[in-house]
């Protein structure tokens, strides 16, 4: 979630019961750690010491709030993970909008494979009327969250929690068609001139992508047909088995929130992103689509295509991330409640942090993630 945005109850965002869960990966079961605390370190590299030292604030400092797990890989391998009393590391946690950027790849595959295209009008039958200006919004606005449409995602000033458009698609009037909620809002700018962080645009974006992979609006169809396509192309060659996305009613896989893993299998993808798309040597993506998801949007300088970075909002305000403790070349993929997939390059990391902060309450976990990076030397 944007760091300026008004913190929603974790109440109104607990009420996961209101969707129903349509199919699971399969998963196979891992063998859990030693209790809590596990590291696997090279001493010529980062001393054991120093490294407990960097992880206990997680855990230890009340500031940082509830961390349930964190994993801590460097070229390629496990360094450290410790997790909180009750969570092990085959234990499944929620994304919140960390699935945004898994959305984001499948998207880039998918334009890879000539079913979409990124400059080229979003098909969208609800945009289609003559003299609709929502005809010209393309993926490219909607991946820089700049399409211009309507949209208020957290409540925020005299806007109640559930008057809030996010809340709405979730769990209200919205939730049975997440998508139709999102593409029949009205237009507030012209598209690419705004920036609105928006989980409505997210799953536009699903629903896009499932309609290029079957006509049906049977919801079983719909959902089976997104579903394979992620698994095939991204969970199982990732070795992510214990993915659980959600689906709404009408089989729209809801990408912009709900995403089921492990944290090693959350580290997993942050590798995927670290490695530009590769995996074991095997180019899974094109990297010009990395550089394009790492690259600031024209209407917000810390945002790229679903991802976040490392870098400071030229109209002043907050920062998401760290820009004056980090490298500029750091990116994340973020979630509420403080969900964390943080990729330094410069350092070979990938950080997983997963736990409950509220989001106007982050600038003690950012600073704790920079400490922690800056333990590392460069690669």
């Amino acid at each position: 979630m944007p760091r300026n945005k008004i913190h929603l109850a974790a109440t109104a965002f607990c009420a996961i019961a209101t969707f129903s869960l349509f199919g699971c990966a399969a998963e196979q079961p891992l063998k859990p750690a030693r209790p809590g605390f596990s590291m696997v370190v090279d001493d010529a590299v980062i001393s054991d010491k120093k490294l407990a030292a960097a992880i206990a604030p997680f855990f230890e400092d009340s500031a940082v709030g509830e961390t349930r797990a964190l994993v801590i890989m460097q070229g390629g391998r496990i360094v450290a993970e410790r997790y909180a009393p009750g969570y092990e590391p085959d234990t499944r946690l929620i994304s919140w909008s960390m699935a945004k950027s898994v959305t984001a790849v499948l998207v880039g595959m998918m334009v890879a494979d000539g079913r979409l295209a990124l400059d080229e009008p979003a098909i969208v039958p609800e945009w289609q009327a003559p003299r609709d200006g929502r005809a010209a919004i393309t993926l490219r606005h909607l991946l820089h969250m700049s399409s211009g449409l309507d949209h208020t995602e957290m409540a925020e000033g005299s806007v109640e929690i559930f008057d809030a458009d996010t809340p709405r698609m979730l769990f209200l009037d919205g939730h049975e068609n997440v998508a139709r909620y999102a593409e029949t809002r009205p237009l507030e700018a012209i598209p690419g001139q705004k920036f609105e962080y928006s989980t409505a645009t997210s799953h536009i974006l699903v629903d896009i992508m499932t309609r290029s992979l079957t006509d049906s609006k049977d919801p079983a169809v719909r959902r089976d047909a997104m579903l394979d396509y992620a698994r095939g192309r991204l969970f199982e060659p990732l070795g992510m088995t214990s993915v659980v996305p959600e689906f709404d009613r009408h089989g729209t896989m809801l990408g912009g929130s709900f995403i089921h893993a492990t944290a090693r299998d959350w580290a997993k993808f942050g590798e995927f992103l670290r490695n530009n798309g590769s995996v074991r040597s095997a180019q899974m993506m094109p990297t010009s689509w990395m550089r394009f998801m790492k690259t600031p949007s024209q209407t917000n300088a810390s945002y790229g295509a679903h991802l976040w970075l490392n870098r400071k909002r030229k109209d002043g305000s907050a920062p998401v991330l760290f820009p004056d403790k980090g490298p500029s070349d750091v990116f994340a993929a973020l979630g509420h409640l403080g969900q964390f997939v943080v990729v330094s390059p410069q350092h070979g990391l990938t950080i997983v942090r997963l736990g409950n902060t509220p989001d106007d309450q982050l600038d003690p976990v950012n600073d704790q993630l920079a400490k922690l990076i800056s333990a590392f030397p460069k690669q």
